[in-house]
């Protein structure tokens, strides 16, 4: 068992020491040279320059389809921009919904069943008329909604009322200056027998 290993390691300790090669050289025949002064063991320096490979038919199509598709990327991508926000709120809207209505206050869903109630009876009352259909079911939900709660039925009305006033004044504003604009330019009526009597002189 010895023996092998020794001669398994003999050559594998030759292979890592380094020793002197003897080269003939027409000049001087006895010099000694080191393994990488041969010619053998050097290798050329070679130039590279890069050269551009030829575009194909199929790298231009990919190349033309996304110049096409370039303007409605970026579309897509502002698109996405605005919508994500509005996503992200209405999600958490409905965490924040299902949140609550697992553990609901004590008198949660009478008070819910009552306004709902009221909705409904406003839609039997509006028969006949849109307008009707439109106010009766909403005033009736919003009398009940402000008898279980008239803290925030108040704030609500108090912010209804504060833009609906400020949106009056806009309007009375805007057809105030359309007013003054058209006040402002004077307004010529000729009349057309005038005209020809003039042209004929």
């Amino acid at each position: 068992m010895y023996k092998v290993a020794g001669v398994a390691a003999v050559p594998g300790t030759l292979c890592l020491m380094s020793g002197t090669v003897f080269a003939a050289t027409e000049d001087n025949p006895n010099v000694t040279l080191n393994t990488d002064e041969l010619s053998l063991y050097t290798t050329p320096q070679q130039k590279f320059r890069y050269v551009e490979p030829e575009i194909g038919h199929l790298e231009q199509g990919v190349t033309t389809l996304r110049k096409l598709a370039e303007p409605y990327a970026t579309f897509c991508q502002g698109a996405i921009g605005k919508v994500k926000p509005k996503v992200e709120s209405a999600i958490q809207l409905g965490n924040e919904t299902f949140t609550f209505l697992q553990n609901p206050p004590a008198e949660f869903y009478p008070r819910a069943g009552v306004i709902g109630f009221a909705g409904i009876l406003g839609l039997f009352l509006a028969r006949g008329s849109r307008v009707k259909k439109l106010i009766y079911p909403t005033g009736l939900m919003a009398v009940g909604y402000s008898m279980y709660y008239p803290q925030q039925a108040a704030s609500i009305a108090k912010n209804t009322g504060d833009s609906l006033y400020d949106f009056a004044l806009q309007g009375y504003v805007n057809v105030e200056n359309v007013f003054k604009s058209v006040e402002g330019k004077p307004v010529k009526k000729e009349k057309p027998e005038e005209n020809k009597l003039e042209e004929t002189r």
